[in-house]
């Protein structure tokens, strides 16, 4: 399974690389993109998620590092309030 890495420009600025265990990222979000706060969240819970099963599927068990990912992602989140967007720089 191809872990994929994605950046992400928050809010504030900040750029951060971050992960999935699977290119189901692809399906959810698109490089140079800018999604709002709300939908962001629901597409990185949707891909981290289906990417962890995919991971459970194959070895038994889920990917820790999606849910640890995706559990980083929603705290940081809630650092910022609408209306404001995070803009998905690049998919590799």
């Amino acid at each position: 399974m191809p872990e994929t890495r994605f950046t992400v420009r928050w809010p504030d600025g900040r750029t951060e690389e971050l992960y999935s265990p699977s290119t189901v990222i692809r399906d959810h979000l698109s490089a140079g993109t800018a999604y709002p706060l709300e939908e962001f969240t629901a597409r990185c819970r949707t891909a981290l998620e289906q990417a962890s099963l995919r991971v459970e599927a194959k070895y038994g068990f889920r990917c820790t590092s999606a849910d640890a990912q995706l559990a980083q992602i929603e705290q940081t989140l809630r650092s910022f309030s609408p209306p404001a967007d995070v803009v998905c720089l690049t998919i590799s």
